[in-house]
């Protein structure tokens, strides 16, 4: 035994000493028992080879005695305070010079390894005075925190043979690769459970970074496991094993946490929790432009209504005005309703929510023509951007009588953004490019989610505009690494459990989740409410000149038609079919002005009135008739 411990020593082959933690003597139990150390053992290994059947039969201690005895090794590593966390600590584990204090946060087992249950820190609580529903100017009342569901909150149990059970596993199989480990830390997260160990130093990390699939093979893991390597400012590293038994995040907690109440951000996000059980809440004008991604069925179109109820809880109606696009006409449906509250459109537009995508881009190009406009605003008021623009308008010191008004923040929301780039083409990355590049100061920000993150939707011009990023689970490691340059979203368990990377650094979340009923209480409220009686409408989008030079842009009526007015009608009459995103393209000319000469067509007899979304029929059947028509005119 003692040419055992001499040789653990020398060689530092720290992995010996789980297999051989009880093969000791009965005199070196009777030393420990004395309070001396055996021959050739740290007193490290002196707390961990006590037999912890044995500690029930040692005397009592006083409170003094406790003070004044030394602690072992592994005891002092247990009493370290865990950052993050705001638990109490236990000691259970066998020590001969400690009185073991329960609570259900935080225990120890074997080897003084600390085991908690994440609480989260003090600001992610509940705040003791939720505010009521404040009664702001106009009358419109905020939506109170009872119109979301109550979620058990109830704190987990430790199961402590499952966690060492884990442990030991891990242990071994980085043993037979000849990696040794030191168990230092278990955090028990609401989906995810992170245990820590100490690197043996003579191994390097770089070994440790490739093994998830070993691991997660030995430990049966209900889903992919991730591997920190090293945890930040811990000199530890990271294994994190989902939850056999997860815990769902409600939206009603993040809601009224002592963190979102207080926030003095523009424009605050709680969109989760950490692994710590910390209430997750980012600014998004700061980050200030976001793209997410995520398979089907993983929890992004929660993800994006979590987003949008965080700033109905936070705005009022004159403070922001949300463009909502959806391709998939299903997810913003339930938002139409609040249009005249939160949501803005172009002037000649009936509905709130864009589902048409050949509207997506005329919207875009209208989003850039009000940045410019803002641009003129700041400028002339001296000021550097829209904060600092509506604290004067406030004030008084910038008055409508000189033509200033007070601007609302923007935030263009895209919920499947793969789908406006197979059916608008390239044209759209242009104007997201301008106004990721430079819209952050004039207040409008930009949402752009999907569940395709290949390289020809999320392209390098997008990527570098949008240091911002959100992944759910993906189907593939291209993907992920598309995202978020990195292979780990392929790895996550779903289910709201994501990747949130805001420019600095890579987080762990698991998503809020937000039910259907919920949005439609919220929803209702809002409707009830009085809303602004001015509308803010989004301006005309350009008109862009025609590929012939034309300058004119054409009328309504017969008597001021179009320059290409007859060149566009034989072009229809050719190919006997009519759609204004059809001739935008073959003209190459503006969405507006194509619209513009598709009236005057309807108006002329050439093509049928529309209906729907369905193609408009061609009137005229040949040329000859298109001739003799245009005669009469």
């Amino acid at each position: 035994y003692e040419y055992l411990q001499w040789m653990r020593r020398a060689i530092g082959l720290g992995w010996v000493k789980r297999p051989n933690r009880r093969r000791t003597t009965d005199s070196s139990l009777e030393s420990i028992e004395d309070g001396e150390e055996p021959t050739g053992e740290e007193p490290t290994d002196a707390s961990e080879e006590a037999d912890p059947d044995d500690v029930d039969n040692e005397p009592d201690t006083t409170d003094d005695e406790d003070e004044e005895a030394p602690l072992p090794a592994s005891s002092v590593l247990a009493a370290q305070p865990a950052p993050r966390t705001t638990a109490q600590t236990t000691t259970n584990a066998p020590q001969a010079h400690r009185e073991p204090i329960s609570t259900p946060a935080e225990e120890s087992l074997e080897g003084g390894v600390t085991v908690t249950v994440a609480q989260g820190d003090a600001d992610s609580q509940a705040a003791a005075v939720v505010p009521q529903s404040e009664t702001r100017r106009g009358g419109y009342q905020m939506p109170s925190p009872d119109l979301l569901a109550d979620v058990d909150q109830s704190s987990q149990t430790i199961d402590r043979a499952e966690i060492k059970e884990i442990e030991q596993l891990i242990i071994e199989k980085l043993s037979d690769l000849g990696i040794g480990l030191e168990p230092v830390e278990v955090t028990i997260g609401p989906t995810v459970t992170l245990y820590e160990f100490k690197l043996d130093p003579k191994v390097k990390v770089n070994r440790i970074r490739s093994l998830e699939d070993d691991i997660a093979m030995k430990v049966e893991s209900i889903g992919g496991i991730r591997i920190i390597a090293p945890m930040p400012g811990r000199g530890t590293i990271g294994i994190e094993v989902p939850n056999r038994n997860p815990r769902t995040v409600g939206m009603k907690a993040l809601i009224t946490s002592q963190k979102f109440i207080t926030t003095d951000q523009k424009l605050p996000i709680a969109i989760g929790r950490t692994i710590t059980n910390d209430v997750y809440l980012f600014d998004l004008s700061k980050m200030p432009h976001l793209l997410i991604a995520g398979a089907t069925g993983q929890g992004k179109s929660v993800g994006l209504n979590a987003l949008i109820t965080s700033l109905l809880y936070n705005k009022r109606p004159e403070e922001l005005k949300l463009i909502l696009i959806d391709p998939k006409m299903l997810e913003f449906s339930i938002y139409e309703s609040i249009g005249r509250h939160f949501l803005t459109k172009l002037e000649d537009e009936e509905k709130y929510i864009i589902t048409d995508t050949t509207k997506a881009l005329p919207v875009l190009e209208s989003l850039c023509v009000d940045m410019d406009g803002r641009y003129e605003l700041l400028a002339r008021a001296k000021v550097r951007n829209i904060a600092e623009y509506n604290k004067l308008f406030r004030q008084g010191r910038l008055r409508e009588e000189d033509g200033f008004v007070f601007l609302p923040y923007l935030v263009l929301i895209v919920d499947e953004f793969a789908d406006l780039i197979m059916t608008t083409g390239r044209a759209i990355e242009k104007p997201i490019a301008r106004l990721a590049q430079k819209a952050r100061a004039a207040g409008i920000h930009i949402v752009l989610a999907t569940q395709r993150p290949s390289t020809d939707v999320i392209t390098g011009l997008i990527k570098a505009n949008f240091p911002a990023r959100i992944a759910f689970k993906v189907s593939s490691q291209v993907d992920s690494r598309t995202i978020l340059d990195t292979k780990s979203a392929k790895d996550l368990i779903g289910r709201g459990d994501m990747l949130i990377n805001d420019g600095k650094e890579m987080r762990r979340i698991q998503c809020a989740f937000i039910d259907t009923p919920e949005t439609e209480r919220i929803v209702d409220h809002i409707s009830r409410q009085p809303y602004p009686t001015v509308p803010y409408l989004l301006p005309e989008p350009p008109a862009t000149e025609g590929a012939a030079g034309a300058t004119g842009s054409g009328g309504s009526g017969a008597s001021e038609r179009d320059p290409l007015f007859e060149e566009v009608a034989r072009h229809v009459v050719q190919m006997q079919q009519g759609s204004t995103s059809n001739i935008q393209r073959r003209f190459n000319i503006g969405y507006n002005r194509a619209g513009r000469i598709m009236d005057q067509l309807y108006e002329c007899g050439i093509v049928s009135a529309q209906d729907g979304s369905k193609p408009r029929q061609v009137l005229i059947a040949d040329e000859t008739t298109l001739d003799q028509l245009l005669d009469t005119f």
